[in-house]
């Protein structure tokens, strides 16, 4: 049953992995590390926010990471500012 959770696992985080490769540098340089280094010690609802995150524009996702405009979704917002924070720090 393990290596069956372990391969399911792998298999969203690969998954995840590709979606989050927008094609756009300023998303990928974002993106990439954080889905690597970050996502998989967020709680499940942050894991799921950013889920839902790349199931957005990448032209809404670059005014958000410029912090051009915020997203009114407030789940999104959480999640654009948690990446935010983690580039940005204090």
């Amino acid at each position: 049953m393990s290596d069956t959770h372990n391969t399911t696992d792998h298999t969203d985080f690969h998954r995840l992995w590709w979606h989050s490769r927008r094609g756009m540098l300023e998303l990928d340089v974002l993106l990439l590390p954080f889905l690597e280094e970050a996502y998989r010690d967020l709680p499940k609802d942050d894991q799921a926010r950013y889920e839902k995150l790349l199931s957005c524009e990448d032209t809404d996702m670059f005014e958000w990471f410029m912090q051009r405009s915020k997203p009114e979704d407030p789940d999104l917002r959480r999640i654009v500012e948690i990446i935010l924070a983690r580039v940005q720090p204090d």
